[in-house]
């Protein structure tokens, strides 16, 4: 079967390795400060990696000193990877609006406030565009929230990764403050809402 495998890869001029990695598909979501966001989709099954970063600004300005300062375009973003055949990009979005943030405030989440922390959804295909859009119509239909939904649904031009010492934030400061009041309870719902997605 291996042999098989790679007879056909060749035949392809593709490797096993980027097969596998072709199966993966990608979405990037911003709901205030990463640290949160990025530890909400660590517990997700089926994603497989989480990078907290910068979207919706320039490369010269993709660091958290200049973005902190509300005026560079950028919004502290997650990219998600995840395998299709175990968590649906329909079910990332249900994530992201029930759990990971508050969709109806506008250019703030919870004690932080400017357009860094503003609700986005940034789309790397038509589908992925689609699907948003119609999870917002669906939303404010069934008057999920007594505001309106000011989450913009945007192309992704370009994601920065954001510094090593934001990466994987949660896990390596579990006893800090605001973790404990602002993103550790995003854990806890995500495990009631969502315990067959819980990991």
């Amino acid at each position: 079967m291996k042999k098989l495998l790679l007879g056909m890869a060749a035949l392809l001029g593709v490797s096993i390795a980027h097969a596998a990695h072709a199966a993966t598909q990608t979405a990037v979501f911003s709901g205030g400060c990463f640290w949160g966001v990025d530890a909400v989709y660590k517990h997700v099954k089926g994603v497989t990696e989480v990078v907290s970063g910068y979207a919706g600004g320039e490369a010269n300005t993709a660091h958290y000193e200049i973005v902190s300062e509300g005026n560079t375009g950028h919004a502290e973003s997650v990219r998600v990877s995840f395998d299709p055949a175990r968590v649906t990009y329909a079910q990332l979005l249900q994530v992201f609006f029930s759990v990971a943030h508050d969709p109806t405030q506008l250019n703030r989440q919870g004690p932080d406030s400017g357009t860094q922390y503003r609700s986005a959804i940034f789309y790397t295909t038509p589908e992925q565009q689609q699907q948003a859009q119609n999870a917002i119509q669906t939303l404010t239909a069934r008057h999920a929230y007594a505001a309106p939904i000011v989450t913009q649904v945007l192309p992704l031009k370009q994601f920065y990764a954001a510094e090593a010492h934001h990466q994987n934030y949660l896990a390596l400061h579990l006893t800090q403050p605001y973790i404990v009041f602002n993103d550790l309870p995003k854990l806890e719902q995500l495990r009631k809402t969502f315990p067959a997605l819980y990991q």
